[in-house]
Formats: structure tokens, sequence, C-alpha cells
């Protein structure tokens, strides 16, 4: 089992299991991310930073190469629906822009 950390949420940790989306993975532990299309890739509003890690990541997806191509996914920015944690261990914060006003981001 891979691991994720939220490092702007607390430091949460999620335990990721394999083919299991970021996304879903996150959402297992009842905390709640910005995912506007419902999880189907059609923006980037679940957008992470990755800060380390990237390369524990799954390949990105036709998705995130249409978003990086149009600047709307920066280079060390993932969506949490599209990508899984192939192994070892991920840190990530959620950005800014992403941000929902209910949660507490240090």
């Amino acid at each position: 089992m891979a691991n994720f950390t939220v490092q702007n949420l607390a430091n949460l940790r999620v335990n990721v299991s394999p083919g299991q989306t970021v996304l879903r993975a996150i959402q297992a532990t009842g905390t709640d991310w910005m995912h506007a299309c419902g999880a189907k890739g059609r923006c980037t509003t679940c957008r992470m930073q990755v800060l380390s890690g990237m390369q524990n990541l799954s390949p990105e997806t036709a998705a995130e190469l249409k978003y990086r191509e149009a600047g709307r996914l920066q280079p060390n920015e993932r969506l949490t629906c599209q990508c899984t944690v192939l192994q070892g261990e991920v840190t990530v914060k959620v950005p800014k822009p992403v941000q929902l006003p209910h949660q507490r981001y240090e």
C-alpha cells in the first residue's frame, strides 16, 4: 500500500490502495476535496501541488495532458481524480485557488 500526505491539511496521511485514485482515497478518510466535475477529468478543481514523490504517481492521463498544454495545470500539479499512487510516498498540498472555504489549511 502506498502513502499520501497532504501537508497543508494538518499533514493528513492517507493510505492508497492499488488502482484507487488519490481523490477516492482522500474521500475515504471523510475529508472534503474540491471536485466540481464529479471526478471525470473535465476541470481542474481537484488539482494538487506535488511537493515530493512525483515519480511515484501514475503516468499523466489525456485529460491532464490537455490541461497542461492549455496552461491550466502547472508542471508540479496533478488531478486527484486522474492519478493513482503506484508506490512509496507522495507529499502534496492543496493550491490556494481550489481550497474549500470550510476547511482549515495551514
